[in-house]
Order: C-alpha cells, then sequence, then structure tokens
C-alpha cells in the first residue's frame, strides 16, 4: 500500500461518502472516544471560506482538519486521527496541509492543553490563558502569518 494522501478542498467538493466518513470520524473520537457530546454540526462545514483537509489511506478517511475563514484569522480546528493512524507520524502532514490552506493570515487555534508543545513544534504559540472546553483543558493558540514580519 502507499502511504497516506492528502487533500483540501470546499464543501461542495465533498462527496456524500467522503462527507459521512468525516462526520463519523469526528464523531467517533470526540464524541465517542473522548465523551465530548456537543453540537459537532455547527453549520460552519458548509461555509464559503471553509476547507476540508482529508488525510487518507487508500479509500479509508484516517485524518481530517477543518480550516474556517474567520475574517482577519484562519482558525483549523477538528484536528483528528483515527485511532488506527495515530503514533504513525501523520499528524505532522496533516497540520501542515492545513497550515498551507491558510495563505497571508494568522492561524490561531484551540489546542488541547497536553498538545500545545506538539502545536508549538509547527509554529503555533499560546495566544491566551487555558479554558475548559467540554470539560478539557485547552490552550487558544496562533501562528504568526508568514512573511509578515513576525
Amino acid at each position: 500500500m502507499t502511504g497516506p494522501t492528502i487533500e483540501v478542498v470546499g464543501f461542495d467538493d465533498l462527496d456524500a461518502r467522503t462527507a459521512y466518513a468525516v462526520w463519523r470520524l469526528r464523531q467517533d473520537v470526540f464524541v465517542v472516544e473522548q465523551a465530548c457530546p456537543y453540537p459537532d454540526l455547527d453549520g460552519r462545514d458548509v461555509e464559503p471560506g471553509a476547507r476540508h483537509v482529508l488525510q487518507r489511506e487508500g479509500d479509508r478517511l484516517v485524518g481530517y482538519a477543518r480550516v474556517l475563514d474567520d475574517d482577519s484569522v484562519w482558525r483549523i480546528g477538528r484536528v483528528v486521527l483515527d485511532p488506527s493512524a495515530r503514533g504513525r507520524g501523520l499528524s505532522a502532514p496533516l497540520m501542515l496541509a492545513a497550515i498551507g490552506a491558510c495563505p497571508g493570515r494568522d492561524v490561531v487555534l484551540d489546542a488541547q492543553s497536553p498538545l500545545s508543545d506538539w502545536y508549538g513544534s509547527l509554529g503555533f504559540v499560546v495566544d491566551g490563558a487555558e479554558f475548559l472546553e467540554d470539560g478539557i483543558p485547552h490552550l487558544p493558540m496562533r501562528r504568526p502569518a508568514v512573511g509578515d514580519g513576525h
């Protein structure tokens, strides 16, 4: 089998099976595994500026991230790997593809606090106080836009 592939698409480019796989992966990890019942289908997936970063092994979705256009910044969220894909170095290429879909502006995200050092290795810095989201400690983080003098 060849290595994972990554593509970045808008909502209208998600076929029904891929959209289902995305929502199933997010539900399996965030709602079931992490026991955080929350409204995953928040209306933002369909926004014109939203980008969906899809990481596949063959036909199987193993990683995902969502990029949102929040006017003055890009926001990366819903970063998730299938349990079978963890520990194999797949998260960095997924995040680098998401960052690559964020031209010309700072990128923000809310990192689960234990992962803040890992996000730091990708150029993000803590940008505020720790907070709880769905009972999990998070840190707001920011990655300055490339080439803006930061």
